[in-house]
């Protein structure tokens, strides 16, 4: 089925996600296309999601927006690992690093040959082959031209949307104020024809975006979508998040601090830290939750704690008639890995890439939510691995080990365990390195790996490390810290932050 041409496109709701669609449409189809974006003061943004992947300098370089201006308005740091805390068991701590970890051959990862060195007695970690991780380890962070350092940002939210919104009002884009008081579909097809809001103004649209947060008032309420619920797998279900002023300059890695019950965030802007405590309301409780926030975060908090209930899953169709859901109106997988922001730049340019110009083809919406649907399973399967391989003693984490896992994901562990097989594939987040780090973090240790890597003979495997690990350690020696490089390179004024309006309790 198809209906008439686009021409006008409504997005309903703000936030990241809002504004990351109103930014890309604007910046790219300019005078093809009218977009309005509908927000409320009132309602405000769940306002948390201040931690990124490296894939949003992609993204930026793709709607032309400038690394140093976009950090000094946004107060935003530079994020080159995450440091797993307590994931394993308590005590112990392992980096996801987003860089590149040692070199592979066409047929034969780096990490093939660092298990055999350990087997040859040779002592080492893994992170010793990674810049990123050698960085993080020493609170340091440079752009140097060679070699090159892949990172993301953690960035304050607020900030950012405020940000997205002038670029695209630059671009044409028309932003009114008010809530959504009905939506009119057509009688036969079912497609929403218009929006109502409480003022009366009645704002119709080709194409609408639903960015209306876990309600998905279009894509759900209105259009019955339905949910696919992935509680059985992650089992957190609930966060409390506070900003709190900073204790000390801010590192390059977002922490990620497991308890009994899920786990804790620590982000570290320029002029503040965001912090959450993640949980299972099964459980621990909120007031308990947030007293444990509230002690662990060991700083003054300059708001009062929200809470942000959420429910892991997806949205059966991203897509769904003339609805495009973005961000949480799409689903939501929970804040480990720092995706959301991520996947919705994903289904952002996906939907540039094809944009229904002429009318909307069946085949091109069915397309679209495959490709979604897969990309989200993909972070879905690397979540769920960190909290299913744990050896932590209580009852949520014992849970979780002996849990039924997607045969996706059962499919990976046994490659792993039984050859140290990892892999990614096409439009899949996570790299073979990422998987590697995490696995081995978790304590999953294979009990062989590929023959190829015996062939190097000690005094050449030797070599062979000490080629990669010089230029690292050379290189990251001459690293200022972060606090210095930020300083001299963007560098928020203090009115940046001064004239932020805080998120509304969600």
């Amino acid at each position: 089925m198809e209906k008439g041409r686009v021409r006008k496109v409504v997005i309903a709701g703000g936030g990241t996600a809002g504004w990351l669609a109103a930014m890309a449409l604007t910046h790219q189809f300019r005078d093809l296309l009218e977009v309005v974006l509908i927000e409320s003061e009132q309602i405000g943004t769940v306002g948390v999601g201040e931690s990124t992947v490296p894939p949003i300098r992609n993204f930026h370089r793709f709607v032309q927006i400038d690394e140093q201006e976009f950090l000094r308005e946004v107060a935003g740091t530079f994020k080159l690992s995450i440091s797993f805390e307590n994931w394993r068991r308590v005590g112990e701590r392992y980096i996801h690093p987003f860089g590149i970890t040692g070199q592979s051959t066409l047929v034969c990862a780096f990490h093939h040959f660092w298990l055999d060195s350990l087997q040859r007695g040779m002592k080492s970690e893994l992170g010793d082959f990674c810049l990123e991780t050698v960085a993080s380890r020493m609170d340091r962070f440079a752009l140097p031209p060679s070699p090159q350092v892949n990172y993301a940002y953690h960035l304050d939210a607020g900030l950012y949307a405020r940000f997205l919104r002038r670029k695209a009002e630059g671009y044409g884009l028309k932003r009114l104020e008010g809530k959504i008081r009905e939506v009119r579909q057509n009688g036969e097809s079912g497609f929403v024809e218009a929006l109502v809001l409480e003022d009366g103004q009645v704002v119709e649209g080709d194409l609408f975006i639903d960015c209306t947060g876990f309600r998905g008032l279009l894509i759900e309420q209105t259009l019955k979508t339905g949910y696919e619920d992935w509680n059985q797998w992650l089992p957190c279900d609930r966060a409390v998040a506070v900003q709190t002023e900073p204790v000390g300059p801010p590192v390059p890695y977002t922490r990620a601090i497991s308890h009994e019950a899920g786990w804790r965030w620590h982000i570290p802007l320029q002029h503040r830290v965001g912090t959450g405590w993640v949980f299972s309301s099964r459980h621990m409780s909120d007031d308990e939750a947030t007293a444990n926030l509230l002690r662990d975060a060991a700083a003054t908090p300059i708001r009062d704690p929200w809470l942000v209930p959420f429910r892991t899953g997806r949205r059966l169709q991203a897509w769904n008639k003339n609805v495009v859901s973005l961000g949480l109106a799409s689903g939501f997988i929970e804040p480990l890995e720092s995706t959301s922001i991520h996947l919705a730049m994903t289904s952002i340019v996906r939907l540039v890439e094809s944009f229904p110009f002429e009318g909307i083809p069946q085949a091109l919406v069915d397309v679209y939510n495959d490709t979604g649907r897969r990309e989200m399973e993909h972070v879905r399967d690397f979540i769920i691995l960190h909290y299913h391989a744990n050896q932590r003693d209580e009852p949520m984490w014992i849970q979780s080990r002996e849990m039924d896992i997607p045969d996706s994901l059962s499919i990976r562990l046994r490659a792993w365990r039984e050859r140290a097989h990892a892999w990614q594939g096409a439009n899949e987040l996570f790299r073979v390195d990422s998987w590697t780090h995490v696995m081995l973090g978790q304590g999953l240790v294979p009990r062989q790996h590929h023959p190829l890597s015996k062939a190097l003979p000690d005094d050449q495997m030797q070599r062979f490390f000490a080629q990669i690990r010089q230029p690292i350690d050379e290189a990251v020696a001459k690293f200022p810290s972060q606090q210095e490089f930020i300083d001299r390179y963007c560098k928020a004024a203090p009115e940046v932050w001064a004239a932020r309006k805080p998120a509304v309790q969600a």
